[in-house]
């Protein structure tokens, strides 16, 4: 099995035919390989026009299913930020994104070695916690 962490510029039919119990199409191999090559967060439409870079044939419509599959299947995270479009994120590790006004860009922002979410928010006894958002907006260095 491939380790999708680590996987850059990755060549699609080098994936399994089953990645967490689904199936792998032609499609799917294709819209993972496109949000893991460049890690930028890429809208539906930013894996569209990439995607059609090495399959002309895939529709809009292909692509926004198999990212429905993959963000269920928990291969991608689903990223939204106010009433922006979606976007997509092979890192699956707890993690924040910053997303810089001035240029769109969004970066993922680790939590620091030792640092626990319960060291940063008053939670509510007994919570357990099973699925980590935190979006930041902000500029750089200012």
């Amino acid at each position: 099995m491939i380790s999708l962490e680590q996987q850059k510029n990755p060549n699609p039919e080098d994936f399994p035919s089953e990645l967490q119990g689904l199936r792998m199409t032609k499609q799917r191999r294709e819209v993972l390989a496109v949000i893991l090559a460049e890690r930028d967060h890429p809208t539906a439409n930013d894996v569209f026009s990439r995607a059609q870079d090495r399959m002309s044939t895939i529709s809009l419509a292909t692509v926004y299913n198999c990212l429905e599959a993959l963000v269920s299947h928990k291969l991608v995270r689903q990223v939204n930020f106010e009433r922006e479009s979606s976007r997509y994120c092979p890192n699956l590790s707890d993690h924040c994104h910053f997303q810089d006004e001035e240029s769109g860009k969004i970066h993922d922002v680790v939590f620091k070695e030792g640092v626990k979410l319960e060291d940063l928010l008053e939670l509510p006894q007994g919570t357990e916690i099973s699925h980590l958002e935190i979006s930041l907006k902000g500029n750089f260095g200012k």
